[in-house]
């Protein structure tokens, strides 16, 4: 039986919540049992948002992930918040665009992509959230790739179709992504 815990964390408006989502609806594709717990301050944008996910295999008790194997830290107060939540063994993955520090544990996996300067680059000034996602796709194959699309169909609204295309192809941009 697989169980794997993500905790999405950062500041509201960065699409925290979008991408766990995103990664509920690909869990629920393939048949697994998904918990989706968003949680963000009063402030919403600009305040905190961090999004739980849980995939598995069996019946999921909690919705609660309290020690996340797959931890994606989009600003610096998360990292310092939930990084020492996560397991031994754990992906820790950090928007290095605006993450200043190194993850200090040497236990865990940790893996970095600028995500806002690649999205700003490319010209997706709203999609570094998507474009971390596929970085942790590549890194941990917590969904198969072929989920994004179908995925990505059920989470982006009706009335922000023409942003289809550019969440998929945002998601590739970070499974394309060469750590230095």
């Amino acid at each position: 039986m697989s169980t794997t815990q993500v905790l999405i964390a950062g500041f509201g408006g960065q699409g925290i919540l979008f991408a766990g989502k995103f990664l509920a609806y690909a869990g629920l594709l393939q048949g697994r049992n998904v918990s989706w717990l968003p949680s963000y301050g009063p402030e919403m944008r600009g305040g905190t948002a961090n999004c739980s996910v849980i995939l598995s295999d069996a019946q999921v008790g909690s919705p609660i992930v309290g020690r996340p194997d797959i931890l994606i830290a989009m600003n610096l107060p998360s990292l310092d918040k939930y990084e020492n939540e996560a397991p031994a063994g754990a992906s820790i993955f950090v928007d290095s665009s605006l993450v200043s520090r190194r993850v200090r544990r040497q236990d865990v996996n940790a893996y970095y992509i600028p995500a806002t300067q690649i999205s700003n680059d490319q010209g997706y000034q709203t999609l570094a959230n998507m474009i971390l996602m596929g970085h942790v796709i590549a890194k941990t194959g917590v969904i198969p790739q072929d989920m994004i699309a179908p995925a990505m169909k059920k989470v982006v609204s009706a009335r922000h179709a023409e942003l289809l295309d550019k969440n998929i192809e945002a998601v590739q941009l970070g499974i394309d992504y060469k750590e230095e």
